[in-house]
């Protein structure tokens, strides 16, 4: 899949489209879902046009998945979540409901999280 620059996260990477900022620096940008699924509801953003982690882990630099892996525990600590745990999620593809087609980690905790996949 192509990478669209017209998706949602390039506007907001623009600065076409706010965000509530958490965190960012070279390599990342952070903020708050605007529907969240937990009380800590956070994205993580590459900076760099990537659709998928599989996109990203093959195609980014050593620089631009050291700065993510970085961003995404400062965010976790900025929200206030590394002790009392967290979930990270990223979805892949359309079998996995991705919605936006830009690489993003989300970031959930703050409370007890119920199971990820409920078990049969």
């Amino acid at each position: 899949m192509a990478y669209d620059s017209n998706n949602i996260f390039a506007k907001i990477l623009r600065g076409e489209i706010p965000c509530n900022k958490v965190y960012e620096d070279e390599f990342a940008l952070a903020f708050r879902d605007i529907n969240p699924q937990a009380a800590v509801h956070t994205l993580v953003i590459p900076k760099g046009a990537y659709v998928s982690f599989d996109d990203f882990s093959t195609k980014a630099t050593d620089a631009e998945i050291g700065g993510f892996a970085r961003a995404v525990q400062a965010t976790a600590a900025l929200e206030g979540v590394t002790d009392s745990g967290y979930r990270l999620l990223a979805n892949h593809g359309k079998d996995a409901n991705q919605e936006v087609p830009h690489f993003h980690v989300h970031i959930a905790g703050g409370e007890a999280l119920p199971e990820m996949i409920a078990k049969t």
